[in-house]
């Protein structure tokens, strides 16, 4: 593989490699250990870990109706079993499937190409839901419509751009106690995990109930009493997709996982979905229906560009009617998205050690934030709930992706993906729901970073890791946390003020430190614009620390970007991981 090794040494002192950083460029951060073929290979794998996304999120975001219009009468307010609005609800989701990997394309190189971070963009789990849940709601029984809803995020995602321009999104974002970011990844993992276990976005282990919040469920959809919702005790558990959805798109996936197979998740669903297509078994996706008639002539295309035609350029402008909504819809979306969006930006940038120990700030944020806040608005004009970077990143991190090429590659995959629409839009509910379940399984890893010692700290976390899922809202979960946390807090330095630092909890020094001073408050490229440096938005040069009378000029040379990691044992750990690869 000698061409392989000459082919990376000589993009590495190209331009490109210049730009992207690639170990060899010469650059002065250039990073240890990224090398083309590398990059791409981490690229497809991150594509493989998020491809459920598509089919994933159209599902969800099509719950809410899109823009059909529901007539079904007293009988059938929510148009649960209307042909016709069934029909438009089918064309919904193939046009968020091509919404979908199409915001996810343009995105994810994006945040490539200006960014150069191994992060790739998609329309965020969680984020989704509360959409298409809460927001709008079923069928479009929440607070505001979907068109307006769009419109909501469409204005948030330009706030948010203005707010990484100036600084203050990432400054907002560490100003939020650590418990209570951790909290959320939890939180959004078990609100996730629920929904997978219900009918319409899951396996349907779960429905609700009158006697108890939730009461077990499994059987046929068909089978459900249609006043209280439930299911007879003698059909419970025998619902067949159920048992496909659990051991070949959750077990398996599982096993698959462990022995560290690529793209075990997306294998699962694949499976899944090829045991539900022939219509003459008991648990096709296609029955002999209208719907499913209709549904089944779209699959039979396989290969198809499907054209946006009913989520393309929808929001409704004049929103005088949905005012109070509109500005709820918003002020959530906005509070959420800080949150979640920027948690797991974070959490992603860690992860491929290019977080600074000092200003907890890392490299290219600012641009980052800015092509995510862009990609929000754009995402809305497709019909989009809001993208965010994704936590599946990390198994192209772990593939050794370093620089943004790998982000790049990915967002190449999600659009060779758009042509692809008819299968991914036949995907069953059963074959993702589990995806769910494992997605929220990995979100839960952020449980154990949580500061239980400390009553503080660990009380809010618990009520924001509980209200999320039990209220189905991430919201209630978030406002519930951080107010009790001030309630907590503030009750505590009150009380040590007031008695001069006499009266304190006796474990407070193992509470997480908390200031809202990270770094300053402006953004380094205003910080270097107001050195009066002519070329504000290039980075200083790294300025070594090591006296010149020690060491030579040449040693120097060789070891500039080396002394860094030296210094910091996460770094080092890492560079030696990837030379022991």
């Amino acid at each position: 593989m000698g061409w392989v090794h000459t082919t990376n040494a000589k993009i590495a002192r190209s331009p490109v490699g210049r730009w992207f950083q690639l170990d060899g460029s010469g650059h002065p951060k250039e990073r240890k250990g990224s090398y083309f073929f590398t990059e791409l290979r981490a690229g497809v794998a991150a594509f493989f870990a998020m491809a459920y996304i598509i089919a994933v999120n159209s599902s969800i975001l099509s719950d809410t109706g899109g823009t059909c219009v529901c007539n079904g009468g007293l009988d059938d307010p929510v148009c649960d079993v209307n042909e016709d609005y069934l029909l438009c609800v089918a064309e919904v989701k193939r046009d968020l499937v091509t919404a979908t990997a199409a915001i996810s394309a343009l995105s994810s190189f994006c945040m490539g190409l200006f960014a150069n971070l191994p992060v790739s963009l998609a329309p965020g789990m969680g984020l989704n839901a509360y959409f298409a849940y809460t927001v709008v709601g079923y069928h479009g029984t929440g607070i505001v419509p979907y068109s307006v809803a769009l419109t909501a995020i469409f204005v948030e995602g330009w706030v948010f751009f203005f707010l990484a321009l100036f600084g203050m999104r990432q400054w907002l974002a560490r100003a939020i106690p650590r418990s209570i970011k951790l909290a959320t990844s939890v939180g959004i993992g078990l609100f996730l995990t629920l929904i997978g276990f219900t009918y319409s976005e899951g396996i349907g282990l779960l429905t609700g109930a009158q006697d108890t919040p939730l009461v077990l469920a499994g059987c046929p959809s068909s089978a459900l009493d249609p006043v209280t919702g439930l299911c007879p005790d003698g059909a419970k558990m025998r619902n067949p997709t159920m048992w496909i959805g659990i051991f070949c798109g959750g077990v398996l996936t599982v096993i698959l996982m462990m022995y560290r197979v690529k793209g075990a998740i997306i294998a699962g669903i694949l499976l899944v979905s090829i045991i539900s297509w022939p219509r003459t078994t008991s648990v096709t996706y296609f029955p002999y229906t209208t719907v499913g008639d209709d549904a089944f002539d779209f699959f039979k295309q396989v290969v198809d560009f499907h054209k946006i035609s009913k989520t393309l350029n929808v929001q409704r402008w004049d929103v005088s009617e949905y005012g109070g909504q509109f500005g709820l819809a918003f002020i959530t979306f906005l509070y959420v998205d800080i949150l979640d969006c920027t948690g797991t930006l974070y959490s992603m940038a860690r992860f491929a050690n290019v977080i600074d120990p000092v200003t907890e700030d890392f490299e290219g944020s600012t641009i980052a934030y800015m092509v995510d806040a862009i990609s929000i608005s754009i995402g809305s004009l497709l019909g989009c709930s809001p993208v965010t970077a994704f936590i599946e990143s990390g198994a192209g991190i772990s593939e050794g992706g370093r620089t943004g090429l790998t982000s790049m590659t990915t967002g190449i995959c999600f659009f060779i993906s758009i042509f692809f629409a008819p299968i991914f839009a036949s995907i069953p509910p059963w074959a993702t729901g589990c995806v769910l379940v494992l997605v929220g399984s990995m979100m839960m890893m952020a449980v154990t970073e949580i500061n239980w010692r400390y009553l503080g700290d660990a009380i809010p976390a618990f009520v924001t890791i509980c209200v999320m899922p039990f209220t189905y809202s991430i919201a209630n979960g978030l406002i519930g946390g951080i107010l009790l946390y001030v309630a907590l807090n503030s009750v505590v330095w009150l009380v040590e003020k007031a008695s001069g630092g006499r009266i304190v909890p006796p474990n407070k020094s193992e509470k997480d430190v908390f200031t809202w001073k990270f770094g300053g408050f402006l953004p380094p490229w205003m910080k270097r614009l107001s050195r009066g440096k002519k070329d504000f938005w290039r980075e200083d040069t790294p300025i070594t620390t090591e006296s010149t009378s020690d060491v030579p000029e040449e040693k120097m040379a060789k070891t500039g970007s080396g002394d860094s990691a030296k210094g910091h044992p996460e770094t080092a750990a890492l560079h030696d991981q990837e030379k022991s690869a």
